[in-house]
């Protein structure tokens, strides 16, 4: 049961990884997340960045069911993944922006229409509505993502803010 306010919010977080609305997370989620983005920015699954993209999928389920996957059922329940947020996230978030890095580089390379690390806001904002973000808030995120106000975000600037996001109570 979860017992604190910041347990309760890192629950409602989990939605954003339940890609499919099943009630668990699994490596189908990560996929189907990679998937979305691709097509969002019409870049072939079997390009270089497609092959990035899902090879970052990949690796985040693996740290994430490293991390919350307690019965090895590679299945991640909503009590797991709190459980296993609040009990190693906690201590740890830099672990959680290790874990979610090659991910959020891929997606970041496939958003970045002209190769200079750096996605344009509105770019930003496709790729939060394509994962699930609400549309009424991915553009105050990405805007808030933006810490050097140059229009662009960059991985040095989403990574950090998204092991905030799942483990700094707002």
């Amino acid at each position: 049961m979860v017992s604190t306010e910041y347990e309760r919010r890192i629950a409602a977080r989990f939605a954003t990884f339940d890609q499919d609305g099943n009630g668990s997370i699994d490596r189908e989620d990560f996929s189907a997340a990679a998937k979305a983005v691709l097509a969002e920015f019409a870049v072939p699954a079997r390009s270089d960045k497609g092959q990035a993209l899902y090879a970052g999928a990949e690796a985040f389920w693996q740290g994430m069911a490293g991390i919350a996957d307690r019965d090895g059922d590679q299945r991640i329940t909503r009590e797991e993944f709190v459980t296993g947020a609040v009990k190693r996230l906690r201590d740890n978030p830099d672990r959680f922006a290790e874990i979610a890095r090659p991910f959020l580089h891929a997606a970041l390379a496939v958003a970045d229409a002209d190769d200079d690390g750096r996605v344009p806001l509105a770019d930003t904002v496709r790729v939060l509505k394509v994962l699930r973000v609400p549309a009424e808030l991915a553009e105050a995120i990405a805007a808030g993502l933006d810490t050097d106000g140059d229009g662009k975000v960059a991985e040095t600037e989403i990574v950090p803010a998204f092991a905030r996001y799942f483990t700094v109570p707002e």
